[in-house]
Parts: structure tokens; sequence; C-alpha cells
């Protein structure tokens, strides 16, 4: 039964997946509801690698953490090289900013939802002044 039923699955071209599909698949497999494998196979994708580009981009696993067998702490790091990690880490921030503000775009665009909080006149005043 397994060979008919994914023959009957048409493959995808990469035209097919956007951003709302990825998210989809990579949620899936981080939640262990399947693997990245079965992931490729259940929704016809074609690329071996694909599903864990998909993880590394879209997923919530940290992939920039160090190795466990790595030997410098932070106490013996020298001042540019934690400037240097503090930059690295605060664009990290700003990608992962961006990811979740477009999802949340498409989102409230494809399915009229309104995910965004309207903020207070009081809140726009203290961010107001935080900018500046």
């Amino acid at each position: 039964m397994k060979g008919s039923e994914s023959k009957k699955r048409k493959r995808r071209s990469q035209r097919d997946y956007n951003l709302a599909f990825k998210i989809q698949v990579v949620s899936q497999v981080e939640k262990g509801e399947m693997t990245y494998k079965q992931a490729q196979r259940h929704y016809g994708i074609q690329g071996r690698s694909t599903v864990l580009t998909w993880l590394r981009k879209l997923g919530t696993l940290d992939w920039t953490k160090p190795k466990l067998h790595s030997v410098t702490t932070s106490k013996e790091k020298t001042p540019e090289q934690r400037i240097k990690e503090l930059e690295a880490a605060l664009e990290l921030e700003k990608q992962k900013t961006l990811l979740l503000n477009t999802i949340i775009d498409v989102a409230e665009k494809q399915y009229g939802l309104s995910i965004r909080k309207k903020s207070s006149p009081k809140q726009q005043r203290n961010s107001s002044k935080r900018e500046n």
C-alpha cells in the first residue's frame, strides 16, 4: 500500500515551495511528527537536502552555537572577540526578527488575520522615547 500511495503523490517543482509551506514542513519535522526524509517523501520534495536547508534557515534549532569540544571560554576571549561575537548574535536576532515579521505579514495578508497588537498611545510615547 505504501508503494502505491507514494506513486499517487505529485512531484513538486521549486516554484511550489512558498514560505508558509516551508514553515509547515519545518514545524512538523521539529515537532517530531516526521523525519526530514519522511517529509521529503510525503510532500514530494525532490531535492535531497532541501528540507535540511529549510531546517537550518527557518527552524528554531540554533545552528550557530559552538560545539561542546570548544575549549575557549568567555573569560579567555579578548574584548575584540567578544565584540565580534555580540555583533554576530545581534545580526542573527535581526534576521530572526525580519523572518518572524515576514511570517506575520504573510499570515495577515493570506488569511486576513490581525496578529499584531495595536499599541496604546502611552506605549507609543514610551517607544518614541527609546528611539531617540
